[in-house]
């Protein structure tokens, strides 16, 4: 039997459907919530500036506070005057230059390493790294609560992926107790956890990592630099533990004012990544000024470790605040600092309300929590000054009450305060639409 062209055609799917079919983000938009992409005017230290209102930023990454200082500013733009905006090619080819060599030097002294390698962004940095030295027959191990460039990572190498209980280490040993001696084995985990500020429980990690010699650990610390260890190197650092850790991660679009991401470890591995790692063989290399960047940052932090005491100081003052409040947080030792709302719908309007007044905070929505357990993600800089965080504090105290997000009015799920929930990371079309 002959089946016509106009058969097949009439009945071909339509890659497009589901992109006409999605509803989610347009009925938010439609509730007058929709908190995303905020057009920024410009920004000045820890405030920014809509619609030429100022407006105290709590929602961003820049623990150090080191964007808008004159020293990054000046090399950066010496780095302009030299190399020019950009490299137009990948590292591998024409876009190497003795900035991102001096900043891998820099870097593996840093976190204590032999070498590191500088990718152009973090995603690209766990994905390439990731993809390349993990394959089908081997097993990953992964933190349930872990950031979704290792997810994805994860889901390129092919290998098979054990999801365990977030930080569980009992749940950890078991699973590792299964695998099969002939895999491979490649323990992947955030050093800080991006959504609620958690730190790995390395020391017992690395107790179950020796039971298991074979085994390899890699931590992705995006949000551990510059912020934990004595002088910043990040979390392996803050416990002493930098040995025992096979491969560190970082990025550079936290505490060091820039883009880009670097792997840190022995050379044979690097040099493979090097030669092996898609992601970094295949894109352009980072702008000569965000290396530059990264360079004035590292000085800066060498110089000023006040920097990571004034940080302290500020997170001490928002957890006194809030607990003095009776606000409904997760308790952190970093400067990530989330508060439970519960409802995806409420989470949106409470967002809202903070920047109309002079508040701006992000809502975490699932699926990146699970349904039911949104979040508002509080983050502060060592620059934020005394009247800027006495304002959130004024804000939240007015409005937490209103909203039902006191201690004395929901309860914080165990699962959130315990930091042993497994997130799924399926989404459900139209949950959205259910919270408004």
């Amino acid at each position: 039997m002959t089946i016509s062209c106009s058969y097949i055609h009439a009945t071909m799917k339509d890659i497009f459907q589901k992109c006409f079919d999605y509803q989610d983000a347009k009925f938010v938009k439609a509730s007058g919530f929709y908190p995303f992409f905020k057009p920024i005017a410009h920004s000045k230290g820890s405030t920014v500036f809509y619609n030429g209102s100022p407006v105290v930023m709590i929602g961003s990454n820049n623990y150090l506070g080191l964007t808008h200082d004159p020293r990054v500013i000046q090399k950066a733009k010496e780095a302009i005057e030299i190399f020019g905006t950009g490299c137009t090619g990948s590292r591998f080819l024409n876009g190497n230059t003795v900035l991102h060599d001096h900043l891998e030097k820099k870097l593996a002294d840093f976190v204590g390493k032999e070498e590191t390698l500088v990718f152009t962004t973090g995603f690209l940095t766990n994905l390439g790294t990731i993809a390349c030295l993990v394959g089908p027959d081997d097993i990953i191990l992964s933190d349930a609560e872990n950031h979704a460039s290792i997810i994805e990572g994860c889901r390129l190498s092919k290998a098979t992926v054990i999801t365990y209980r977030h930080n569980d280490m009992q749940d950890l040993e078991k699973k590792l107790r299964e695998i099969p001696k002939e895999s491979g084995c490649f323990i992947v985990t955030d050093g800080v956890f991006s959504m609620t500020g958690d730190i790995v429980r390395l020391p017992e990690l690395v107790s179950v990592k020796k039971r298991f010699p074979k085994a390899r650990l890699f931590i992705d610390d995006a949000h551990g630099l510059g912020v934990l260890g004595p002088k910043g190197e990040g979390t392996a650092a803050h416990f002493g533990l930098a040995e025992e850790v096979d491969l560190i991660m970082g990025t550079f679009s936290k505490s060091f004012a820039s883009i880009g991401g670097f792997l840190a470890g022995q050379p044979d591995v690097i040099d493979y990544v090097r030669h092996r790692a898609r992601s970094f063989m295949f894109s352009a290399a980072m702008p000569p000024a965000s290396v530059a960047t990264v360079l004035a940052c590292l000085e800066i932090l060498k110089e000023e470790p006040q920097r990571l005491e004034q940080l302290k100081k500020n997170l001490k003052k928002i957890l006194d605040g809030f607990e003095k409040i009776g606000l409904a947080y997760i308790p952190s030792e970093t400067p990530i600092v989330s508060v439970f709302v519960g409802d995806e719908g409420k989470a949106f309007r409470f967002v809202q309300e903070l920047f109309n007044n002079g508040i701006f905070a992000t809502p975490v929505v699932y699926p990146a929590v699970p349904f039911g357990q949104a979040l508002i993600r509080t983050s502060y800089m060592a620059t934020h000054t005394e009247k800027e965080l006495e304002q959130v504090l004024r804000v939240f105290g007015k409005l937490a009450p209103q909203f039902g997000i006191l201690k004395s009015q929901l309860e914080v799920p165990t699962e959130l305060t315990h930091k042993t929930q497994s997130y799924s990371w399926h989404e459900t079309p139209g949950t959205l639409q259910k919270c408004l």
